[in-house]
């Protein structure tokens, strides 16, 4: 989180923002959370989450934009956690921070079940397949309630990680990444390959009941962009986890585009585009990271891991996974 949103932040706000969901001091718990300021808290035996951003992220217009883009999947069907209205109906509620800004308010019914780390099965890979396919499916129709709400590009001003916030001296990263966007800037972006997409939908943010049903949430990242960038990154992060890399992602895109095909198709041409994504989510995070953390020294264990060697990969032009994607098509 920007420090500069740290700073804005009292207990004052949020006070004011439990109060516009009729929530009183010790109902409401801090939860760990990495770009806002993250809550839970119960009602008549249902739990809720209560998240605070702030307008120098994201305007009130684009939350606005990710709750309707929520409710319509949970209209459709698509198992992900709901957008509640505040006591006044208000999906967002905004609060002044004093100094020209406002953080805003948003509450989500809270996912049931547990995280998927210990639940793994190819089963579930499909079905975490099928999620993703079914969010997909929905994208290629669905159109804001409002125009103003029209989340961003892939390639918006505001996601300008590398540039931002990389030193000057990763002069080389940096050119990569501009060559790596001009060759995605000139891919086709028809209907049924480009929409909406989550652009985050790894294992923190969904939650596995004892059904086995995948409930998605933290679309607070969602953009215009190619679904098959949403396929790469679910890739990006599981794997993350494996021993072998490339013998885990044979196995886990395996059952994942098997999940996925039961809903929507994929064209096996995008396949050989998976290694580009990748390497676009890897500079954003190393970015990301350089923004966060002082990376001579990176006390969260996550990012120092993927922070080990990670300059060199990158000047080397090392795939993040070294696999023939496109062998993946005898799966389509």
């Amino acid at each position: 989180m920007e420090q500069q949103i740290k700073d804005r932040y009292s207990d004052a706000i949020l006070q004011e923002a439990m109060c516009r969901y009729g929530l009183t001091n010790g109902q409401v718990r801090s939860l760990d959370a990495f770009e806002s300021f993250i809550y839970e808290f119960e009602r008549d035996s249902q739990g809720y989450i209560l998240r605070v951003g702030h307008t120098l992220r994201k305007s009130e217009a684009l939350v606005l934009g990710e709750v309707d883009w929520i409710n319509t999947l949970v209209e459709g069907g698509v198992s992900v956690a709901r957008a509640i209205p505040s006591d006044s109906g208000q999906l967002v509620e905004a609060v002044d921070d004093g100094q020209g800004g406002q953080f805003l308010a948003t509450a989500f019914v809270k996912a049931q079940g547990q995280p998927p780390w210990e639940l793994w099965t190819p089963g579930l890979y499909e079905s975490y397949g099928r999620l993703i396919g079914s969010m997909h499916a929905l994208a290629e129709q669905y159109q804001p309630a409002q125009p103003a709400w029209k989340r961003p590009e892939w390639d918006d001003e505001s996601m300008e990680f590398v540039e931002r916030y990389l030193p000057v001296s990763e002069t080389a990263a940096k050119e990569k990444y501009r060559a790596l966007c001009a060759h995605l800037r000139d891919l086709p972006k028809e209907r049924t390959a480009y929409g909406l997409i989550h652009q985050d939908a790894h294992g923190s943010n969904f939650l596995v009941d004892e059904a086995g049903t995948i409930t998605l949430f933290d679309f607070d990242d969602c953009v215009y962009s190619w679904f098959i960038n949403d396929i790469a990154i679910v890739l990006f992060y599981i794997v993350m986890d494996a021993a072998d890399w490339p013998a885990f992602t044979q196995e886990f895109m395996t059952h994942f585009l098997r999940g996925y095909r039961q809903v929507r198709p994929l064209d096996p041409q995008w396949l050989k585009e998976i290694p580009n994504f990748l390497k676009l989510r890897e500079l954003e995070l190393y970015a990301v990271i350089h923004r966060d953390f002082d990376v001579s020294h990176i006390d969260h264990w996550w990012c120092a891991r993927f922070m080990r060697g990670r300059k060199e990969k990158i000047e080397q032009d090392r795939p993040f996974i070294d696999f023939d994607f496109e062998s993946l098509a005898a799966v389509l």
